[in-house]
């Protein structure tokens, strides 16, 4: 027969908890700042409570099982409640550069954050950009975010330059052609067609 050795249970140990990460900056036009402020606001003092209510009412209406209006809800509130968090973490970690403010020195000519840049690619067609936020980004407009391929190979260059773009298929090579800064017009946070406070409003 074989002898089996009891084995010393160890205590269960409490998961390690480290340092919390720190927050990536979230570089920032005002205008963009504002914006999710806005939405923030909105979704936090109007819309969610606009929803509680209906979720409440729809609570009361019997079997749960089988009310849409209750589950519709729940589903919604879950997500203001994460975009809430988003903002909120987007707000924080907010580092605001305004473009039109005065640059010193040879900065003003270079290409950071908030730059409008105009360049000219391989084929000899120009182009412009402006160097914004990731909460910011509008391709339509030619806002691309700060974080994004383009905008890394332009960094620091200045008018006359040539850099690299790395694009997963080829390197292409782009010349400066000029770099300013102005404000960046920035579209305004704007309520959601069929927003539940809004229905409230016109429904009331």
């Amino acid at each position: 027969m074989v002898n089996w050795q009891m084995r010393t249970k160890r205590p269960l140990r409490e998961p390690v908890r480290g340092e919390p990460e720190p927050l990536l900056k979230n570089y920032i036009t005002p205008a963009g700042l504002q914006r999710l402020k806005d939405e923030h606001r909105f979704l936090l003092s109007r819309e969610r409570p606009a929803v509680v209510e209906v979720v409440a009412w729809a609570a009361g209406n019997g079997d749960r099982s089988e009310n849409a209006d209750y589950h519709y809800g729940k589903r919604r509130l879950g997500q203001i409640d994460s975009r809430i968090r988003f903002l909120t973490r987007r707000i924080d970690a907010a580092v605001v550069v305004d473009p039109a403010a005065p640059r010193p020195g040879s900065t003003a000519t270079r290409v950071f954050f908030g730059a409008t840049v105009t360049y000219k690619d391989a084929a000899g067609l120009k182009h412009v950009v402006s160097i914004v936020g990731t909460d910011e980004v509008n391709l339509d407009r030619g806002y691309i975010s700060w974080r994004s391929p383009l905008a890394i190979a332009l960094m620091k260059a200045r008018p006359g330059d040539v850099v690299e773009l790395h694009a997963p298929a080829k390197t292409e090579h782009l010349e400066i052609i000029d770099v300013g800064y102005a404000p960046i017009p920035m579209d305004p946070f704007r309520e959601p067609l069929g927003a539940q406070s809004t229905l409230k409003v016109e429904g009331s």
